[in-house]
């Protein structure tokens, strides 16, 4: 990776592409709270019960299998669609009107008698979001060269974050002043944000190189499948080389740091998320009002991990990828120690500014490097496939152990417990390096 002056580092953010995906990222974030908490919030101020209510979360699981049709949004064209507008902006566009029209089907809707279409939209709208994500994954990476990677995951924090926002806070003002169902038709309106970004976006280039071409090639006779011979052989090479081959591809490609890398992938965000679930109720339970716990996180949290993921993009820029890698597993790790201080102080407004303000620098920091790291891993063939894998592999693992996250608290307190969320990310401190040493060699080689 080519790097850069300081001055070209913090030029990045000047340049079209990076700038659109501020936009792109607002259409990403704003139906993720619309089938989350807003509509939670909507629901029970309906007087929907708790019980049913909880049942909405399985929406979630959709976001979770996404890699499932991920392989159908990398190589299947839509009609008319990809002619006109290109492979991934065809799927973007499209995503983008299912979710706008799914959110103003939900306007249309009464939760106290329509309960059972409320959930089948807003697992439609999850479904179209999930694959939103897909293709503006997808878009991010093709769209721009490799060292400018986490300059454009900062620009989408940014709009996601802005968007979160909107969708969240404003949709609540909305609802207060003039109702829940004018607030959804106001989010569908939003969602125009994305569908103009779309438009006047360019489509990155795709081509499919020789040796993917190969690859391809060897896998289907490996499995005796013949493209030419009927209908069932020809889906089956689609799916050979659809589903198949890229995971094929990465293991070629990587060698033996394969499953160092995937360790990496699993283990990195462990930190970060483990410590997250138990974030509000710490604050709650010493003594800080919702109010306090609000104009904080607004204010300190949403500015310094915009910072913090604009800070990676130029760290990325002008010292490569490990190095701001490794920084930002050190830092998530480091700040969690932060939150011990805390649980052992008096409550204080002014210490938990500074937490808070740290907390979400470094998980800014780490966000745009990751994000960055996980795109140079793919295969242009293969973007939408292998990164939808690669966010699939980094959060589920950390969530499954975020469950257990209250037992921990119940039984030994939150001190303990965030010094416990803190040593989990020491193997992924251990893993940079790792890489970093088996990657040396070929730095030296080239």
């Amino acid at each position: 990776m080519i790097k850069h002056s300081w001055k070209q580092s913090f030029s990045a953010y000047t340049r079209p592409q990076v700038m659109g995906m501020a936009f792109l990222g607002f259409s990403a974030g704003l139906p993720f709270l619309l089938v989350f908490s807003t509509l939670s919030a909507w629901l029970r101020d309906t007087g929907v019960t708790l019980s049913v209510i909880g049942f909405f979360s399985w929406v979630g699981l959709t976001y979770s299998i996404k890699v499932i049709w991920a392989p159908v949004v990398d190589r299947l064209p839509l009609p008319f669609l990809t002619r006109l507008l290109g492979k991934r902006r065809s799927w973007m566009l499209l995503a983008q009107v299912g979710i706008s029209a799914g959110l103003m089907t939900l306007a249309e809707l009464n939760p106290q008698v329509q309960i059972e279409f409320i959930a089948a939209t807003a697992v439609w709208i999850a479904f179209c979001s999930a694959t939103q994500d897909i293709v503006i994954d997808a878009y991010r990476i093709e769209a721009i060269a490799p060292e400018y990677q986490a300059a454009m995951a900062a620009m989408y924090v940014f709009g996601y974050r802005v968007a979160l926002l909107v969708s969240g806070a404003g949709a609540f003002y909305i609802a207060e002043y003039i109702g829940w169902n004018a607030a959804y038709s106001a989010m569908a309106l939003c969602m125009f944000v994305g569908i103009v970004a779309t438009l006047l976006s360019s489509e990155p280039r795709h081509k499919q190189d020789k040796q993917t071409i190969k690859l391809e090639s060897k896998v289907e006779t490996a499995l005796g499948v013949q493209a030419h011979k009927g209908a069932l052989q020809r889906l089956s090479a689609w799916f050979s080389d659809a589903v198949i081959s890229p995971f094929a591809d990465f293991f070629i490609r990587n060698g033996k740091m394969a499953i160092w890398i995937l360790a990496l992938i699993a283990l990195y965000k462990m930190s970060d998320i483990t410590m997250g679930v138990m974030a509000n109720p710490f604050y709650l339970d010493i003594g800080f009002s919702k109010k306090e716990i609000a104009d904080i996180s607004k204010v300190f949290g949403f500015f310094m991990t915009i910072f913090g993921a604009a800070l990676g993009g130029v760290l990325v820029l002008r010292y490569g990828l490990m190095k701001p890698l490794l920084l930002g597993a050190v830092l998530v790790a480091s700040t969690n120690l932060l939150f011990v201080l805390l649980a052992r102080s008096e409550p204080n407004i002014s210490l938990l500014a500074i937490v808070i303000s740290a907390d979400n620098l470094s998980g800014g920091i780490a966000t745009s490097v990751f994000i960055a790291y996980l795109s140079s891993l793919t295969n242009s063939a293969y973007t939408a496939t292998q990164y939808a894998l690669f966010s699939s592999l980094m959060t589920l693992p950390a969530k499954l152990m975020g469950g257990f996250s209250g037992l921990i608290v119940d039984s030994y307190g939150y001190a303990m417990f965030f010094l416990y969320a803190s040593s989990v990310g020491l193997p992924a401190i251990i893993l940079v390096l790792v890489l970093m040493r088996l990657q040396q060699p070929v730095d030296k080689a080239l």
